[in-house]
């Protein structure tokens, strides 16, 4: 089964930078999404976010 929510955790394993800034990464992007903090962020999301294929986040996290 394939995971739909990006986790801090997978942010910096993605982009190799640290769990705090990819906290931060994610908190910027549900403040442009318009999400509240309990809501989550999916791959395609971030994916669009980030500029990075879906298929090689996919691939990265193990799904």
């Amino acid at each position: 089964m394939k995971r739909v929510c990006v986790y801090a955790k997978d942010v910096s394993i993605l982009t190799g930078k640290s769990l705090r800034h990819s906290q931060k990464t994610l908190q910027n992007l549900k403040f442009i999404l318009n999400k509240s903090k309990n809501q989550y962020i999916t791959v395609m999301e971030f994916a669009e976010y980030s500029g990075i294929d879906p298929v090689s986040i996919e691939t990265k996290l193990g799904n």
